[in-house]
């Protein structure tokens, strides 16, 4: 399974949100650290979920980097996140 999928699934599992878009940015760091051929190191996550309501960015950050500790103690180099409750522009 990808890592993209990887992290879909377990923030779908983690979250239920109401939307959830995981994108593979690895080509864009080729030659940075962290960069292994084959890709999949670099993320990007765009999640709304109402389980980030009343939360701050740092708590909402905390709960994604939580649910994804295994990855992101593993494979993932990094991962960027945006993260709104419901309604939040």
């Amino acid at each position: 399974m990808a890592m993209r999928d990887t992290i879909s699934n377990k923030l779908q599992e983690a979250f239920t949100p109401e939307s959830l878009q995981v994108v593979d940015e690895s080509h864009l760091h080729e030659g940075h650290a962290g960069h292994r051929p084959g890709g999949e190191t670099h993320f990007r996550v765009y999640i709304v979920s109402d389980g980030f309501k009343g939360k701050s960015r740092v708590e909402r950050h905390r709960m994604i980097n939580l649910a994804l500790a295994a990855e992101l103690s593993g494979s993932v180099h990094a991962l960027a996140i945006q993260a709104k409750a419901p309604g939040e522009g």
